[in-house]
């Protein structure tokens, strides 16, 4: 969670120097701000660190956007982050590639906070793919594949790579 904010942060061009903490046994992260009660949850704090960067059409333009872009956000923390067994992560992917079959970002035509987060969330995930179950979630590859390239996200996390031939072909 904090790491992910770290990166967050620098993604968004913000100076350094947020203080952060997490709090209770699911390590939910906190950010201490100057004035006033801390912030907690991830998510709660990303959206903040957004509108600190003046960069909020990252949580989406219209009311349909801004919806969209919320739902993805808690699909990020009660399922991504509540994600245990194999089982689990097979659902995601499948929820995921399925969203994802006619869609270029989570939110539609619109790279969002979303992406960036569920990238980040992910990117555990998608290192320990074989070739064969990145094939078998082939949105959900194509998707991340074009995430991790966007300029600012990755940084220092491993590139996930993917066989280019298949990804970009209509294999219906």
């Amino acid at each position: 969670g904090v790491e992910e904010l770290v990166l967050l942060e620098k993604l968004l061009g913000l100076p350094k120097g947020s203080k952060y903490g997490v709090q209770g046994e699911r390590k939910v992260p906190v950010l201490q701000t100057n004035n006033g009660p801390g912030l907690t949850g991830i998510m709660t704090i990303a959206a903040y660190l957004v509108k600190q960067a003046k960069k909020e059409q990252l949580l989406g333009s219209t009311a349909e956007e801004k919806a969209v872009v919320q739902q993805w956000l808690e699909y990020r923390v009660t399922q991504v982050d509540g994600s245990s067994s194999k089982e689990d992560t097979r659902v995601i992917l499948k929820d995921l590639n399925t969203h994802l079959e006619d869609k270029v970002y989570l939110a539609g035509n619109i790279f969002t906070l979303a992406d960036i987060l569920m990238y980040y969330g992910l990117h555990h995930v998608m290192v320990d793919l074989t070739v064969q179950e990145k094939e078998k979630y082939l949105n959900v590859s194509r998707w991340f594949n074009h995430i991790q390239h966007y300029p600012g996200v990755r940084q220092h996390l491993s590139n996930v790579v993917f066989i280019k031939n298949r990804l970009y072909t209509n294999a219906h």
